[in-house]
C-alpha cells in the first residue's frame, strides 16, 4: 500500500471562507497596485515633502528599535527569568499596547509627558525640555507600540531556551553579565533579530499616538503614515505613492522574516 498523503482535500466548509478571508487581505492590496499612478510615481516621490517624511520615518523607528533593544531585552528578562512578584499584572501592562488603541496611547502619553504632565512639568521645570511636537516625541510615541513587539519575542525564547548552558557557564565561574552576553544573547539572537525587526515595522507604521503626541509637522514630527493621510485629503495620487512605498518596505520586512515567524513549508 502506499503512504497516505500528507496534503488532504480541504472541505469546503474551511476552504470556501479561507478564499473568503484571502480575498479581503489580498484585494484591496492588488486595488492599490491597479490604480497607482505608475507614470507620475517618479514625480510625486522626489518632492521635499515625501523625502522629508521618508527620512523621518526611517530615521524614528531605527532610533525607536534600539531604545526599544536597550530596554525591551533586561525587561523580557525579567519576565521569562525573575521570580519578582507581579509579574503576571507587569506583563499585562507590557504588552496592553498591543491591543490598546494608539491614540489612546498617545493621549497616555501627552497627560504624562505633556508640558503640565505628571512627569513632564518636571522635565520642562527642571530640564528645559518639552517632548510634545518634537522628533524626540515621534521616537517615543513609536517606541510605546513597538517595543512590546520585541519583549514578547525575547521572552518566549528565554523561557524556551535551555538554563542548563548558562548554569554550566556560571559553574565554570562566568559573571552574570559574562553569561548573559556570552551565552544567553547567542541562544536567544535569532528571536531577538526577529522581534526587532517586527519592531521597526511597527515603529514605521504608527500613526495614531504619533500624531496626538508629536503632531504633523513637516521636516519634524510627519511620518510617513502621517504623509499619506494628509496627502488624502489634497492629492489622491500623491497618498497612493507614499502607499506604495510604505507597501514596498512592508514586502522586504516579510520576505526578511521568512521562516522565523511560522514554519517553513515542505
Amino acid at each position: 500500500m502506499g503512504r497516505p498523503s500528507r496534503r488532504s482535500s480541504t472541505p469546503w466548509q474551511l476552504g470556501v471562507p479561507g478564499a473568503l478571508g484571502a480575498l479581503l487581505l489580498v484585494v484591496p492590496l492588488l486595488g492599490l497596485l491597479v490604480r497607482a499612478p505608475w507614470a507620475g510615481l517618479p514625480r510625486l516621490l522626489a518632492t521635499s515633502e515625501v523625502r522629508d517624511a521618508l527620512w523621518l520615518s526611517l530615521l524614528s523607528a531605527t532610533a525607536a528599535t534600539l531604545v526599544s533593544i536597550v530596554l525591551g531585552v533586561p525587561l523580557a528578562w525579567l519576565l521569562a527569568r525573575s521570580r519578582l512578584p507581579g509579574l503576571r499584572l507587569l506583563r499585562a501592562l507590557v504588552t496592553l499596547p498591543l491591543v490598546l488603541p494608539p491614540v489612546v496611547g498617545g493621549v497616555a502619553l501627552l497627560l504624562v509627558l505633556g508640558r503640565t504632565g505628571l512627569v513632564g512639568q518636571y522635565l520642562d521645570l527642571w530640564f528645559g525640555l518639552t517632548l510634545p511636537f518634537t522628533t524626540a516625541a515621534v521616537v517615543v510615541a513609536e517606541t510605546f507600540v513597538a517595543m512590546p513587539f520585541l519583549v514578547i519575542a525575547v521572552e518566549g525564547a528565554l523561557r524556551s531556551a535551555d538554563q542548563g548552558y548558562d548554569e554550566a557557564a556560571a559553574t565554570l565561574g562566568a559573571g552574570r553579565g559574562t553569561v548573559f552576553r556570552r551565552v544567553t544573547l547567542p541562544l536567544i539572537r535569532p528571536a531577538l533579530v526577529s522581534g526587532a525587526v517586527l519592531c521597526w515595522a511597527r515603529a514605521l507604521g504608527e500613526f495614531g499616538a504619533t500624531v496626538t503626541f508629536a503632531g504633523n509637522l513637516q521636516g519634524t514630527t510627519r511620518t510617513m503614515p502621517l504623509a499619506v493621510y494628509l496627502a488624502m485629503e489634497t492629492d489622491p495620487e500623491a497618498a497612493v505613492a507614499l502607499s506604495l512605498l510604505l507597501l514596498a518596505v512592508s514586502v522586504v520586512v516579510l520576505v526578511g522574516l521568512r521562516g522565523r515567524l511560522v514554519g517553513s513549508s515542505t
